[in-house]
């Protein structure tokens, strides 16, 4: 699965493209710029609210990732996806370790990799969440409610939760911030075809580095999975009969 990400980012870009040329997205964004705009200074916080539902329910938040930023151009999209996005998780994990800790454990049981993930994260809280966020083993809005099952400390997963969701956020808000641009048409308004270059480099640039993070952070997690492995055997009743 994690082999088919970067196919499916390609996949998502070529989506993007195609449906530039053959739908009328210019006029769709603007009638949802307006709906949104209607709200005053509301709208940050209705998306807020959204993003936290979402992640809340086990949907994914690309498309309101992308969508947001969109709407709202990279800064302000990138704040506002990711209070949603953290909220999402914290909420997650709280409902985790409070009210739906059964049914949480009946899905951690259905993934065996999440065994080895509790064990590394027993010993480094901060370190493992925030590799298994940069090169995440569970789909995003699924990992928030199996943490919530470890012994991670709440400001460890608040940290890591932030910082390891950071480059792939970058990514998606990058992409709905050039997707903004290109239909509030902004060529049309003086940008020069160097400028667009650059655009399009910046974000060529951003998929390379998230991908090779990702690719990073997949071997650092695992030999740390490894380590822990061989730790918890190493230290086990039987290993200290046979010495």
């Amino acid at each position: 699965m994690q082999k088919l990400k970067p196919l499916l980012l390609l996949a998502l870009l070529l989506a993007t493209g195609s449906a530039f040329l053959f739908l009328p997205m210019r006029q769709w964004f603007l009638l949802l710029q307006g709906h949104i705009e209607a709200l005053g200074v509301l709208a940050p916080f209705v998306v807020v609210v959204a993003y936290v539902a979402l992640t809340v329910l086990l949907i994914p938040g690309s498309a309101l990732t992308l969508g947001a930023s969109t709407i709202f151009g990279f800064w302000k999209g990138l704040a506002i996806v990711l209070a949603g996005a953290n909220l999402g998780a914290l909420c997650s994990f709280l409902l985790a370790r409070t009210l739906m800790r059964e049914k949480v454990a009946l899905w951690a049981a259905a993934h065996p990799k999440f065994a080895a993930l509790d064990r590394a994260i027993g010993q480094n809280d901060f370190k493992m969440v925030f590799l298994a966020r940069l090169s995440p083993v569970f789909p995003f809005t699924l990992l928030n409610y199996l943490l919530g099952l470890t012994t991670v400390r709440m400001v460890a997963y608040i940290l890591a939760n932030l910082f390891g969701m950071l480059p792939g956020t970058v990514l998606y808000v990058y992409l709905g911030a050039t997707a903004r641009e290109a239909l509030a048409g902004s060529a049309a308004t003086g940008a020069t075809l160097w400028q667009q270059a650059l655009k399009v480099v910046g974000l060529l640039a951003t998929i390379a580095i998230v991908i090779g993070v990702t690719r990073s952070a997949r071997k650092v997690m695992a030999q740390a999975d490894a380590e822990t492995a061989n730790s918890t055997v190493s230290n086990s009743p039987t290993s200290e009969t046979s010495r």
